[in-house]
């Protein structure tokens, strides 16, 4: 199975750089996974499509009041409220649109953690940065056999899912939106965008600002001349609207049928804490209904158990649905104050619609933690609960994994790869044509075994996924 070179790896980055000002460990293969784990992964993309599907059915019976079970009495109007709150209320009408019903997202990314009891889902997100990142490094080690997804398979899926929301069209117009606040990724998108044109597909990286209305419809300016776009990709977050200037033209061009936007500006489905609704007790059976069997079973393995921090006040002798300290049931979310570091192997993040909603910017891992720390965070989550959720998920530890990774060159020497200890996040892509989902790559992200959260840094590897054959040894 042939290497990749240090120097062949630095000069392909180099000549394209993918993250703006980022830079990552280098390895010489990819990252191997057996058959079985691959085939793992084609079920998840499968669950992770039926979960959205279902979370559609959950928020929406829940903001009309309806029941959620066919032959028995269950109401739960604090789910729309919960996956609503802090959300302006166009975004909320939007949301429920009755053109917008069936509208999922056709870009699904699961944070999918190697622990020795398999994968743990920890986060399900539909804008994902990356795209642009896995298709290249897909195409780079494609000398490695049995690369996921092929060499282009994220190129070539990626654009048929956004095609698909225009039938009819032939060779739609794709405007790939990239906000400034999301500028990081901007070159990734505009990496992906030509090799898109390369194949004679009309799709453009453009900031917000460079989008135009004429009339009902939205344009933008190529080579001199207006082209009307025919989809919308937004690689912008939704609590960033008030800052795009031309904003409110992308509801206007889509109420008049002119756009197709994805994924669509449905906030519920971007809260983390859908996977706390997942876990809670009163749905049980609304997902048991609405899941197929499989993805269902599959679900309760893969999500840790997370609950909703919603820190209203309980009534005398009430105790919340959550972990115990010491032997006992919460009564206040901040009785985890003084759980011991054991018992705080639990992870606080904020759910959506904000800044530090990305990019682990707002997680806060009790037992990596000071207590004050742990505490900060426990009176944060309180402090914002009135516009933004926190959810406390179960802490998974990823175990321990080896990789080759290059050592810098050093006295004009090549570089030399040693095997280094480190644990591992696979980041599968998966783009929905027709209903289904296509597995099209898999991001591994393997950091040193000291970190305890796990995401694109600076002593972290980020590496394509390939299947090995039995008859190989794992590095």
């Amino acid at each position: 199975m042939p290497d990749l070179t240090h120097a062949a790896i630095r000069a392909a980055l180099d000549a394209q750089p993918l993250f703006e000002a980022k830079t990552w460990q280098l390895s010489p293969a990819a990252w191997p996974i057996t058959g079985e784990q691959a085939a793992a992964l084609e079920a998840i993309g499968s669950a992770c499509l039926d979960f959205h599907a279902a979370l559609e059915t959950l928020y929406l019976r829940s903001a009309a009041g309806k029941n959620l079970l066919r032959n028995k009495p269950l109401l739960a109007p604090w789910v729309a409220e919960y996956l609503d709150r802090g959300k302006p209320a166009a975004l909320i009408a939007h949301a429920r649109d009755a053109r917008n019903r069936g509208v999922l997202p056709p870009v699904l990314r699961p944070d999918l953690l190697l622990t020795k009891d398999g994968f743990a889902l920890t986060e399900l997100d539909s804008v994902p940065g990356g795209i642009g990142l896995t298709a290249f490094l897909n195409r780079l080690y494609a000398a490695n056999d049995g690369i996921i997804g092929a060499a282009d398979a994220m190129i070539v899926n990626f654009h048929a899912a956004l095609a698909a929301l225009r039938p009819g069209v032939a060779n739609p117009m794709i405007a790939l939106v990239v906000s400034d606040e999301a500028a990081t990724y901007r070159p990734e998108m505009q990496w992906l965008a030509l090799q898109l044109q390369l194949r004679g597909k009309r799709v453009f990286c453009v900031r917000p600002e460079e989008v135009f209305p004429l009339e009902n419809s939205l344009f933008i300016d190529h080579d001199g001349n207006p082209e009307k776009i025919d989809v919308i990709y937004r690689f912008f977050e939704l609590f960033d609207l008030p800052n795009l200037s031309t904003a409110e033209y992308f509801f206007e061009a889509w109420a008049a049928g002119e756009v197709a936007i994805a994924p669509p500006m449905r906030p519920f489905q971007e809260e983390k804490l859908s996977l706390a609704l997942f876990h809670h007790h009163l749905l049980a059976e609304f997902w048991a209904e609405h899941l197929p069997r499989r993805s269902l079973e599959l679900l309760k393995k893969l999500i840790p158990q997370s609950w909703v921090m919603d820190p209203a006040p309980l009534p005398p002798g009430a105790v919340l649905d959550g972990p115990k300290v010491g032997g006992r049931s919460l009564n206040d979310w901040r009785d985890l104050a003084g759980a011991s570091q054991k018992e705080r192997d639990l992870i606080i993040k904020i759910s959506g619609f904000h800044e530090t909603a990305w990019g682990a910017r707002s997680v806060v891992l009790g037992s990596d933690c000071s207590r004050e720390e742990w505490q900060a965070g426990l009176e944060q989550a309180r402090e914002l609960a009135a516009a933004n959720l926190h959810l406390l998920q179960e802490y998974r530890k990823p175990m321990r994994v080896t990789h080759p990774l290059y050592e810098p060159p050093k006295d004009g020497q090549p570089a030399a790869a040693v095997a280094k200890a480190g644990r591992l996040r696979l980041c599968p892509y998966y783009f929905v044509v027709n209903g289904k989902s296509r597995l099209s790559g898999a991001l591994a992200t393997f950091c040193p075994p000291d970190k305890k959260i796990i995401h694109g840094m600076q002593d972290a590897a980020l590496l394509p996924t390939r299947v090995f054959s039995l008859n190989e040894s794992r590095a």
